[in-house]
C-alpha cells in the first residue's frame, strides 16, 4: 500500500473545499453592486458604528429603496454577518442605519452560535467576501431571563426551549461570579463566549480571522438608547 501524502491530502482538501464555495456563488459581475460596501474589517465596523450613531440621533439617512433593487437583483456583498437575537426590539438594519445589501443577518433567541448559523456566516465570508462579523445582544433580552428562571426553579420548559436554556447556560454561570446587573452581565458573557466560538469555527471563519481577512467583534444593544457598546 502507497504511504498517504498528508500535505498532499490537505492541500486536495483545501482547493476542493475553496471549488465547492466558488460553485455557490453568483455569476460574477463587473463590479460589487454596492462598491462602498467593499470594505477592510477596520474600516467595516467603523461604518457601522458610524451608522448606530446617527440611528441614536435621530439623523437617519433617506434611503432610496427603489433605485437599489437592479443593482441587488443578481449579487449581493454585505460588509459585515450580524448574529443577533431574535427580539422583535432588536431590528439590526434600523440600529446601524442600513438598507439592504449591507447587513448579512442571521437571528435566533439568545444569539448564541450553532451549526446552521455559523454554516450562514460561513457563506457570508467564503462566497459573500464579508470582512466583519457582529455577535450582537441586547439589554432585557427574554431569552437570557428564561434561562435565569429556568435554572433557579429548577424547572423544564416545554417544546424545544430546553436547548435554548442549554446554549445560555454556561453565560448565565459565568454572570453569577461578577458584581452588577445578572441580566447585562449574562448577555454580554453570552456575547464574548460566542465571539470566541467563532473564531474558532474552522475551516472557514478561524482561517478568515487568522488571516486578517475577517474580523469578530461584539455588540450590546441598549433597547431604551439605541446605543450599541461594543464588547471585547
Amino acid at each position: 500500500m502507497m504511504p498517504i501524502d498528508n500535505h498532499h491530502t490537505t492541500r486536495r482538501g483545501v482547493v476542493g473545499l475553496g471549488l465547492s464555495l466558488a460553485s455557490l456563488a453568483m455569476p460574477a459581475l463587473a463590479q460589487a453592486p454596492k462598491p462602498g460596501n467593499v470594505l477592510t474589517p477596520d474600516n467595516a465596523l467603523n461604518e457601522l458604528m458610524k451608522g448606530n450613531a446617527r440611528y441614536v440621533k435621530g439623523l437617519t439617512r433617506r434611503h432610496d429603496f427603489r433605485s437599489e433593487r437592479a443593482a441587488l437583483a443578481l449579487d449581493q456583498n454585505p460588509y459585515v454577518g450580524i448574529l443577533s437575537c431574535a427580539d422583535s426590539r432588536v431590528a439590526p438594519e434600523l440600529a446601524f442605519d442600513s438598507v439592504r445589501g449591507d447587513l448579512f443577518v442571521v437571528r435566533v433567541a439568545g444569539n448564541f452560535v450553532n451549526d446552521e448559523n455559523i454554516a450562514s456566516l460561513e457563506y457570508g465570508i467564503a462566497v459573500l467576501n464579508t470582512p466583519l462579523i457582529m455577535v450582537l445582544g441586547h439589554s432585557s433580552c427574554g431569552a437570557i431571563s428564561a434561562t435565569i428562571k429556568s435554572i433557579d426553579s429548577k424547572s423544564t420548559l416545554p417544546g424545544h426551549l430546553p436547548s435554548l436554556v442549554a446554549a445560555l447556560t454556561p453565560a448565565v454561570n459565568a454572570a453569577r461570579t461578577q458584581s452588577g446587573d445578572l441580566m447585562e452581565n449574562a448577555a454580554k458573557a453570552n456575547v464574548r463566549m460566542n465571539m470566541d466560538r467563532l473564531k474558532k469555527a474552522t475551516p472557514i471563519i478561524s482561517k478568515a480571522v487568522e488571516d486578517k481577512k475577517v474580523r469578530v467583534v461584539g455588540g450590546y444593544y441598549s433597547l431604551s438608547t439605541g446605543v450599541v457598546e461594543l464588547i471585547t
